[in-house]
């Protein structure tokens, strides 16, 4: 008879998010994990494969968490252009904030510690970048077709302008105690839509 397990996996891979998001990959080792989600190194390994198994499904979980109030968000009817002034103001407050700027974001710090050297990380922060440019474009579009946005703007190049930025605003944040410093970015670069 197969044994049940006697942890929730779901729960488990929280945690493991959590942790990582706190230290980052490198600084996580596996006696790390086992002793945060409280189950033994074989289950651990059973469930979710080696640590980098275990980081990339973290990570996934992390963006199928995060990017779906964002699309819903700039996916609303009416004006799109306040919602993408509100969605760049919510980064920078984020990243101004003392207790959320010093994680960071997952993506973001995956971009800067795994992605130069690691294949299947690069190919999540890209997915997860893509899909945030799409959306951004998508926004940017709606706001020029409504009058919102000048003509003479490039809704692709604004929205990888402002991908950029927000990335930025989350290294920056997570780097910089003075919170101006990502406020006063966020406002210049929200003048570039008038």
């Amino acid at each position: 008879m197969a044994r049940t397990k006697e942890f929730d996996p779901d729960a488990a891979l929280q945690a493991a998010l959590e942790l990582f998001w706190q230290r980052g990959y490198e600084a996580t080792s596996m006696s790390d994990l086992v002793d945060r989600l409280g189950i033994g190194r074989a289950s651990v390994y059973a469930t979710f494969g080696n640590k980098h198994e275990l980081y990339l499904k973290a990570l996934e979980r992390y963006d199928r968490a995060g990017l779906p109030p964002i699309v819903r968000e700039l996916s609303q009817p009416g004006p799109a252009l306040p919602a993408v002034r509100a969605v760049v103001r919510r980064y920078a407050a984020e990243a101004a904030d003392e207790q959320l700027r010093l994680n960071g974001c997952l993506v973001t710090n995956t971009a800067a510690e795994l992605a130069p050297h690691d294949r299947a990380a690069a190919r999540q922060v890209e997915r997860n970048w893509d899909q945030l440019e799409t959306v951004l474009h998508s926004a940017l579009v709606r706001a020029q077709a409504q009058g919102e946005l000048p003509a003479d703007r490039d809704p692709l190049a604004l929205a990888r302008m402002l991908l950029v930025l927000l990335q930025g605003l989350r290294v920056v944040g997570k780097a910089s105690a003075d919170p101006a410093r990502v406020r006063d970015a966020a406002e210049q670069a929200l003048a570039l839509l008038d």
